[in-house]
């Protein structure tokens, strides 16, 4: 079984690509096994909350980083757990 690696993705979006597009610079703390993996929960996360299609989205940086670094308090958190269990 994988490990799951907290890895942080930077990019860009295009928002307001109609009248007055702008580009709004990103960066995400992910939970995830591999660097692809976490792109695509960036994909899908951005387009969910914002409405941003995948071709306006882009990935400028991802890479590993230690728990101890993530902006994300949740992810901080999940990553201390040893087991979880679900009842």
């Amino acid at each position: 079984m994988s490990k799951v690696k907290i890895f942080r993705v930077e990019g860009q979006m295009l928002i307001g690509h109609d009248e007055f597009p702008r580009v709004q610079k990103f960066v995400k703390d992910v939970r995830a096994v591999k660097p692809e993996d976490a792109i695509e929960i960036v994909y899908s996360e951005l387009g969910s909350r914002h409405k941003v299609k995948r071709k306006h989205i882009r990935i400028l940086k991802v890479y590993e980083i230690a728990p101890e670094e993530s902006k994300d308090p949740n992810i901080y958190k999940l990553s201390l757990l040893d087991k979880i269990v679900l009842t």
